[in-house]
């Protein structure tokens, strides 16, 4: 399977889309999916999963991402999130035009966009600052909201408290049959980590040696195959003991791992915690 590629058509009077959903709602959400516009996505409140490019993690009190052009993605909210709402902006690259983005004063905004290639996560303090100006754009006619965004993105742009998500040098930025093909492999991890995935039948899938494949996608993703598949049940075992009352044990099984010794030690190794420690800390903070 291949991401979806999107066509994102803008809001009617609108250069860019503009989208508020109540709680899960977003139906596109756990679709692997792609499109050349920017997405910024505000969540409000709750706790969930997010998986942009190669990278895969755990939010724990809402969140708000940029996404650069054409970067694959999936996640955010589901029925378990617990959010207020979800608000969804999509903006072609260009969409204020290459004059305006040359600007003095807006030329740090373009800066953003270069950074969002990777992805960005930004924090606490920053989404406390634009999170009620993205919601209210909802009411907004579109000149309105066009000078909201403009004023969220330059925030953006000065924010001190972001994490880039993607390693250094990551890009989906690729050929389309590279691009067809690490997404494939992304979208087989999604729907089987939970069974255990043979590295010569991921390597037969790409048309590649195993020793090709390994190099390719390190190359690629700036992680090995394993590490990627293992972050990822380390991931979706966090989301698990925050949103079930069932045994470490259980978990560590439903999320992939016939080992119980093994995720303890590769959990402790990606978290820096044990589960137990990990699931006791979330319980006061999502209280």
């Amino acid at each position: 399977m291949k991401p979806s590629f999107e066509v994102v058509e803008p809001s009617f009077g609108s250069s860019f889309y503009y989208s508020k959903y109540v709680e899960n709602a977003n139906n596109m959400a756990h679709l692997w999916h792609y499109h050349p516009e920017i997405e910024m996505v505000f969540v409000n409140g709750g706790a969930g999963k997010r998986q942009i490019g190669s990278h895969v993690s755990y939010y724990t009190e809402g969140d708000l991402i940029l996404i650069g052009s054409n970067l694959p993605h999936c996640g955010f909210t589901d029925t378990n999130t617990g959010n207020k709402n979800e608000t969804v902006i999509q903006m072609k690259p260009d969409f204020l035009g290459s004059i305006f983005l040359g600007l003095q004063e807006i030329r740090g905004i373009q800066e953003l966009f270069d950074k969002a290639k990777a992805g960005i996560a930004f924090g606490r303090e920053t989404m406390l600052a634009v999170g009620h100006r993205i919601e209210m754009m909802d009411e907004q006619l579109p000149f309105e909201r066009l000078l909201t965004l403009l004023s969220v993105l330059k925030e953006l742009e000065l924010a001190k408290d972001y994490k880039i998500l993607n390693a250094d040098g990551f890009s989906m930025e690729m050929q389309v049959q590279d691009n067809d093909r690490i997404n494939m492999i992304f979208n087989f991890v999604k729907d089987h980590f939970q069974e255990q995935i043979s590295l010569q039948h991921v390597a037969e899938m790409s048309s590649m040696t195993v020793p090709s494949f390994c190099r390719y996608f390190k190359k690629i993703t700036k992680k090995t195959f394993t590490h990627f598949v293992n972050e990822y049940r380390v991931v979706h075992a966090s989301k698990l003991l925050a949103e079930k009352q069932t045994s470490i044990a259980n978990i560590s099984y439903e999320s992939g791992f016939n080992n119980f010794s093994h995720f303890n030690k590769l959990f402790k190794e990606f978290t820096g915690k044990s589960a137990s420690e990990y699931r006791n800390e979330l319980k006061s903070v999502i209280k």
